[in-house]
Order: structure tokens, then C-alpha cells, then sequence
């Protein structure tokens, strides 16, 4: 049976209060999304990791302890991640603390994504044949609607893909949906015009899954396209994003967030002015800002990269310096960090009982 709920400023308030209250967390340590919704400003990501058992039960007692430490309200993951199978983990995961009342649905802002092909990593069908017999011989996905063999975006194909992720994590509503590197996946492969006119197909889409209640908020998760130079083929604009879904859903339309990659070693989100709005040059981080859209980013410690050989700063480890720099950029709702193993969760979510730094201080690991 599908858990009933959704995220909700009070439900999300008092997660935070409690934290702060009980875990003597730092208030700032919670920021003010879109929606009056209080999230933690470190979000636990789903993305790494073969698909198999054990790496299921890891992803599972990563959700556990992020919750339940009070320190994480903000779980990210897709279809695609681990053929289908982070969703589920997550899923067993919260299903498991609803029935104890160790959260409440309302507390936790729960994220997937759709565009690429996800071949069920638990059936024992071939990717190829799966694909076949899923999704091609019932007329969900043409094989015309497929970019570079991968992505599709026609709304018969996007709909199925959002009914599996609701099963898969036992939610009667997801709190956001994201179209998986679109813009990235897309326009190489069909040029802007169709891939503009599929991205208003979309939007129509989850328009209608928000007037049915199953889902609240949808973006944009991307890669290179919205760090790009204006200049560049593959770039996308942030504005004409939010013109087509005004276009679809009016001014109360459900674009509000977007994912993009930020961190120390590529910092263009905040130093390069990629976007503009209303003409006037800006960086992703500030054209989000002003068209009202929350920013969580990716990979924050570069896969392992960081954490590996990054600077340290303030009696922080290189893993918690990499973090804490991601947590402190303006106008970011925080970072999604990939962590299953004991010892990196508590290092990770150490740094929750840290304010984020200034601007000032932020911006001194840039020079």
C-alpha cells in the first residue's frame, strides 16, 4: 500500500525544530525552499553503487541514519540509479520508519528523476529484451522518441516511468520530480527546436500529475548545459525553462528546482555568468535565485575525488571541507552526497553541526 503524505512547511518545520531543539543543531543549518518547506542543507544521494543485495541494505541504512539523526530531511535518487533498485531501497527504508513513528511523511521531502531508460535491475530479463517487452511492444516508447539510445521524453514514456517510481517507493505523492540531463541528453541529438517542443510536452505532463495530487514540484537535473557559456551548442537558459512551464501551468506553475553540479574543483555556477534573465548577465546560481527556483547540487566531493586530496579548512576533514563549501555557496539549498558506509555517514553529517560559512569565507577557497 502506498504511503499517503506529503512534505509540508509545518511537517518540515518541525523537523528542523526538533533537530535544533534536541540534537542542538545550528538553526542555519535548515534553509526556506520554494514552497515555505524547511530542508536540511546536506541531502542524501542514491546514486552510487552495483545493483545488488548488499548495496541495497546499504542504501537503506544510510536513509535510516540520515533521518533519524535528524540531520538530513532532504533524500535524492532516480529511476535509472542502480536499474530501479535505489528507489526501492529508499522506499523499504521510509516505509520502515513511517510504521514506527520515527518520522513522519510530512517531515521528509522525498526526490526522483525520469528521462533515461531504466531496465529493472530485478528482473531477469536482458536490458534489451526488458525494454522490448516493457516498454516498446505496449506502444509507452517509440524508438523514434529515443535520444543518443538512451533518454526519451514523450509523455506516454515519462508517465510510466513516474507510476514505476511511485511503486518503487511506496509514495502516493512525490515531493519533486526532475527530467533527468534533458537539455544535456537532447539537444546534441535533435537540436533545440524539437527538444523546446518535447520540454513543453513535459511540463504539460507533470502540470496534470500535479492537478492529480501524485506529485508537487518539478525541475530541471542537469550537467553541462546550464554551465555553458551562452555561446556553446549544448547551452541551456534557465529562463526559457520558466517561460515554457508558465507557458503550460500559469504563474503557480511546479518548476521550482534545479540540480547542477557545483564544487571546488567546478565552481562555473557561481563564478561564470552562464545565464541571464531580463537580459542582465548572472551565474546559474543567481539566475535561479531570481526566478524563484531552489538549487540543490551534485557531486559535491567529485565522486571521491575531493575527499581523497582536497584542501582542509578550520579543523575539517578534506571530505568535510568539500562539503561545507558546497553547503555555503548563496543561494543554494544544499548539497546531495552519496554515502552508504558507516564510518563516511558520520563524517559527513558531522558537518551539520557547523553554521555554514560566509560569503566572505566561502569565497576564500576560490582564490
Amino acid at each position: 500500500m502506498a504511503l499517503p503524505g506529503r512534505a509540508t512547511p509545518a511537517g518540515t518545520q518541525a523537523f528542523r525544530d526538533r533537530a535544533v531543539r534536541e540534537r542542538a543543531l545550528p538553526f542555519e543549518h535548515f534553509r526556506t525552499a520554494p514552497g515555505e518547506l524547511a530542508l536540511s542543507s546536506l541531502g542524501l544521494g542514491t546514486y552510487i553503487g552495483p545493483p545488488d543485495g548488499p548495496t541495497d541494505l546499504a542504501v537503506e541504512q544510510a536513509v535510516t541514519v540520515c533521518l533519524t539523526s535528524g540531520r538530513v530531511n532532504v533524500l535524492d535518487t532516480a529511476i535509472n540509479y542502480r536499474h530501479q533498485r535505489a528507489e526501492r531501497s529508499v522506499g523499504r527504508a521510509l516505509a520502515r520508519l513511517l510504521e514506527k513513528g520515527e518520522v513522519p511523511r510530512e517531515g521528509v521531502f522525498v526526490a526522483t528523476k525520469n528521462g533515461y531508460l531504466a531496465p529493472d535491475g530485478e528482473s531477469r530479463l536482458p536490458a534489451e529484451r526488458w525494454i522490448e517487452e516493457e516498454l516498446v511492444r505496449p506502444g509507452i516508447l517509440a524508438r523514434d522518441d529515443l535520444a543518443d539510445g538512451c533518454h526519451a521524453m514523450s509523455s506516454s514514456f515519462l508517465k510510466d516511468q513516474f507510476e514505476r517510481s511511485r511503486r518503487n517507493l511506496g509514495l502516493e505523492t512525490i515531493d519533486l520530480l526532475y527530467l533527468h540531463n534533458a537539455p544535456d541528453a537532447q539537444i546534441p541529438a535533435v537540436g533545440r527546436d524539437l527538444f523546446l517542443a518535447r520540454l513543453e510536452e513535459a511540463f504539460a505532463l507533470y502540470e496534470r500529475l500535479r492537478d492529480e495530487g501524485s506529485l508537487v514540484a518539478y525541475g530541471l537535473a542537469t550537467w553541462d548545459c546550464l554551465r555553458h557559456p551562452p555561446t556553446a551548442p549544448g547551452h541551456f537558459s534557465l529562463e526559457a525553462a520558466v517561460r515554457l512551464a508558465r507557458k503550460v501551468g500559469g504563474e503557480e506553475h511546479g518548476m521550482r528546482f534545479v540540480q547542477f553540479p557545483f564544487n571546488l574543483a567546478m565552481p562555473e555556477a557561481w563564478q561564470r555568468p552562464s545565464q541571464s534573465v531580463g537580459g542582465r548577465p548572472m551565474s546559474v546560481f543567481g539566475a535561479a535565485t531570481r526566478l524563484g527556483l531552489g538549487c540543490f547540487t551534485s557531486v559535491p566531493l567529485l565522486q571521491g575525488q575531493l575527499a581523497r586530496s582536497g584542501p582542509r579548512r578550520s579543523g575539517l576533514s578534506a571530505a568535510q571541507t568539500a562539503l561545507q563549501f558546497a553547503r555555503s555557496v548563496p543561494g543554494s539549498v544544499g548539497p546531495l552526497i552519496g554515502q552508504k558506509g558507516p564510518a563516511h555517514l558520520s563524517e559527513n553529517l558531522g558537518v551539520a553541526e557547523r553554521r555554514p560559512w560566509d560569503e566572505a569565507t566561502f569565497a576564500s577557497l576560490l582564490t
